[in-house]
């Protein structure tokens, strides 16, 4: 089973020097840079170091998505932000959960033990009210289903026909569609440190209802019968 580190990039150099020497390389198969177009030296960061820099394809995060997903040559894909909000060190935790079956791995920043330093009031009940919304439309008690911080198998990209889309709902579809599926979900608890340098892209009111959107469409769209997991 080989492993990607997907870390896209935006102008988050201050973050990738306080975070990059933390990331130990022989926990993963490989590290992928997907840049947006950065100007304050990201790139020249990242090549001096030896990371592989891919040219994003497409807007926002959603196009960082699926440049990996064309790009990647792990098995599973575990998205990482490079701002300080994702922990280096439960690198090993996320893929030993993937070892031990699990399909998708959540580092949640609302379990027990877990909590956010980068949530405001706004974006605290904005995760919330989403998460409680996916739990109650389509099952399963996971507690932070928007969170980037995961590891999951590629093959689910395909298997569960994720969205080839612009708009930023990739988290929240993967985690709908796996319920949907009855694959296997695990969390284990992850905090989310304050942000490190750059400036922070969401537009809390624009994602928010895109978030929604994506949560709703679920419900007409992309109906299974459960289960679909081998050997199931």
């Amino acid at each position: 089973m080989k492993t990607t580190l997907f870390i896209p990039t935006r102008n988050e150099v201050e973050g990738m020097r306080a975070i990059m020497p933390r990331i130990r390389r022989e926990w993963v198969d490989e590290i992928l840079v997907v840049d947006g177009s950065s100007t304050d030296g990201t790139v020249e960061y990242c090549k001096e170091h030896g990371y592989n820099v891919i040219p994003q394809r497409g807007a926002g995060l959603a196009g960082a998505y699926w440049t990996c997903f064309d790009e990647a040559t792990g098995d599973v894909i575990i998205p990482f932000s490079p701002d300080n909000n994702s922990i280096p060190e439960l690198i090993p935790a996320l893929i030993q959960e993937i070892r031990n079956g699990a399909d998708l791995v959540i580092a949640s920043r609302y379990r027990a033990g877990a909590n956010s330093k980068d949530d405001d009031t706004v974006t605290a009940f904005g995760n919330w009210m989403f998460t409680r919304l996916v739990r109650l439309l389509y099952g399963g008690n996971v507690t932070d289903a928007l969170v980037m911080y995961r590891a999951f198998r590629k093959e689910l990209v395909t298997r569960l026909e994720l969205t080839r889309s612009n708009e930023a709902y990739f988290e929240q579809e993967l985690v709908i569609r796996c319920l949907k599926h009855g694959l296997k979900i695990v969390e284990i608890p992850g905090d989310e440190p304050p942000r490190i340098g750059g400036v922070r892209k969401m537009r809390v009111w624009r994602n928010g209802s895109v978030v929604l959107y994506g949560i709703l469409k679920e419900l007409f769209v992309h109906r299974v019968q459960r289960p679909t997991r081998p050997g199931h």
